[in-house]
């Protein structure tokens, strides 16, 4: 089995390589390509990202890389991260910018004043460990608890046109979703890579993940 990390210049991809490789007790095939031919003959894709999202638009676009993703979410197991995960809505509030328009709503960047339940003011971005809270079954929860802390660096947060697609929340004060998904497709805001010891299940999760609900 080929699992292809998708490399156009953008994100922690030698970390999300290292912990694939890390917990890829199956012999596949892990590596990272910037070649859209290699991403579409992958048998799953694992799509990281971070920094600026228009930064990251125009990378996947001057890679040529952005049709092979659009084509790779129709028919296999494929795993958004970060950067990665907020591309595949319509549009985002950083820039603004278009997205890939795989899933419908956008990416909004969380409101000045954020205050916690004691009146303490909220920095943006929302960094370091925070709680996720599933709010459906996914094989990629396996072995993971409800409100398990994942590491989050981020300004901007989904905001899904669909309430179906959210897989599940995080609160920063108010909750956010954090993770969404439809079929073969799984997103998560937050990243795996530093995520531990449930990052790294998560990811050994999807390895074994044949794209099915």
């Amino acid at each position: 089995m080929k699992v292809a990390v998708v490399d156009y210049g953008m994100g922690n991809l030698h970390s999300v390589l290292k912990s694939a490789q890390a917990v890829n007790d199956i012999g596949a095939e892990i590596f990272l390509t910037s070649a859209p031919e290699a991403v579409l003959k992958a048998d799953k894709v694992i799509f990281p990202g971070q920094g600026a999202m228009p930064d990251c638009m125009r990378e996947l676009n001057q890679h040529g890389l952005a049709e092979a993703i659009r084509e790779s979410t129709k028919n296999k197991p494929f795993f958004g991260i970060c950067v990665g995960a907020q591309l595949l809505f319509e549009e985002s509030e950083e820039g603004p910018t278009q997205g890939l328009g795989l899933f419908p709503g956008k990416v909004a960047r969380f409101a000045a004043g954020l205050r916690d339940a004691e009146g303490e003011r909220l920095k943006v971005p929302h960094m370091g460990w925070n709680q996720v809270f599933q709010t459906a079954v996914h094989p990629l929860f396996a072995g993971i608890a409800d409100g398990e802390r994942f590491y989050f660096v981020h300004s901007y947060h989904f905001a899904p046109a669909d309430a179906g697609l959210t897989l599940a929340e995080s609160e920063y004060p108010e909750r956010f979703s954090c993770i969404v998904g439809r079929g073969n497709i799984f997103a998560s805001q937050f990243h795996t890579e530093k995520s531990h010891r449930a990052g790294l299940q998560m990811m050994k999760n999807f390895l074994a993940w044949d794209g099915s609900v």
